[in-house]
């Protein structure tokens, strides 16, 4: 059995890399689609899969595209990198710079980034700073002090985040034989929509290609209002953005697709976070849940959900350790057999 090499060696024909590019790996990639199991009956008419990423390294989808990120600014010789972030991205950029040598300055919106996802980039070593405000400040900070400081941008804007991220369409492709027939994923900052899209285009020259079906929370769909939101709120933080960087590119992929944007309420998302961990076994963090949020209420709209379908979980759950605040606590027992008797027989 061949070991899984990581991104960069494992897609280096389809991706924009060369001889002088550093391999960084983390082993990204590589992910499992898993098939459902408790969920697949609320689907009677279709095969459900789960793309995993929170199996990669950091735990999310952002590992696909930082490291072509990273490595290219690394080869162009730049000094470190910079991102502002709701949380995946700066634990992502902290770690690729730390394997490569670089400085990581990551801006984040004050109060707004998960404790898991604030940890990760302070313990990779990256100069972490807050800010008042929200995603949109922390990246319009990011952006200028990428030109005067000569840091690379690693944020969505950089072309080569896509190009990395577009690889998780290629297992998707080769897992099932071919492209699903539905793509269903959460929508944020939106680079993963349009990453996914150009992944399925380059595979498909001219064929078959899924439909795009994007979830955005109640709160912070500037999609579904068709206009940005100046303050997003939703307890799936990775997606509170309420101006997309990929707006051009991400509505384009949902048109060609012939797919559909829809938005769910929080307790929704909570709802089908819970299902997934206590039915499928997946602690995913809220922002991963809003697909199957999303897929759950289409089909209670009346939209089919037939053919194969791949839900794209982004992130683990442990990244945002205070959704535990909306499960039970643990209950305090004799230390006893029938104590614990008692307890089972009680739930």
């Amino acid at each position: 059995m061949t070991a899984w090499p990581g991104v960069l060696a494992a897609f280096a024909d389809r991706l924009p890399i060369g001889d002088g590019t550093p391999r960084l790996t983390l082993l990204e990639g590589g992910t499992p689609l898993i098939p459902a199991a408790a969920l697949a009956r609320e689907f009677p008419g279709a095969t459900l899969y789960y793309k995993w990423e929170g199996a990669n390294p950091t735990g999310s989808f952002k590992d696909r595209g930082m490291v072509v990120a990273v490595a290219k600014a690394a080869e162009a010789g730049a000094p470190g990198v910079v991102c502002a972030s709701t949380g995946n991205t700066s634990a992502s950029a902290a770690a690729y710079a730390a394997r490569c040598g670089l400085r990581c300055v990551v801006i984040l919106p004050e109060g707004k980034v998960a404790a898991g996802k604030l940890a990760q980039a302070r313990m990779h070593g990256a100069v972490v700073a807050m800010i008042p405000g929200n995603f949109d400040d922390a990246l319009r900070l990011a952006r200028e002090t990428s030109d005067a400081l000569g840091l690379a941008l690693v944020n969505s804007f950089n072309p080569y985040r896509l190009e990395g991220q577009k690889t998780a369409a290629f297992e998707i492709a080769d897992a099932l034989g071919g492209p699903p027939d539905i793509l269903a994923l959460p929508v944020g900052n939106a680079g993963n929509i349009s990453a996914y899209w150009r992944g399925f285009v380059e595979l498909a020259n001219g064929g078959a290609r899924p439909r795009l079906w994007g979830f955005q929370a109640a709160g912070a769909a500037p999609f579904v209002r068709g206009a940005p939101i100046s303050d997003p709120e939703t307890i799936a933080t990775a997606i509170r953005i309420g101006r997309p960087a990929s707006w051009d590119t991400a509505q384009r992929a949902l048109a060609e697709s012939g797919g559909r944007v829809a938005a769910v309420s929080d307790d929704e998302i909570l709802f089908a976070q819970r299902r997934l961990a206590a039915e499928e076994g997946i602690f995913t963090e809220p922002a991963s849940a809003t697909c199957i949020a999303g897929l759950l209420r289409a089909r209670q709209d009346g939209h089919p959900v037939t053919g194969h379908v791949v839900a794209v979980l982004t992130g683990h759950g442990l990244k945002d350790p205070a959704v535990a605040d909306h499960t039970p606590p643990p209950v305090r027992i004799e230390a006893t057999v029938d104590g614990v008797a008692a307890l089972l027989a009680a739930h």
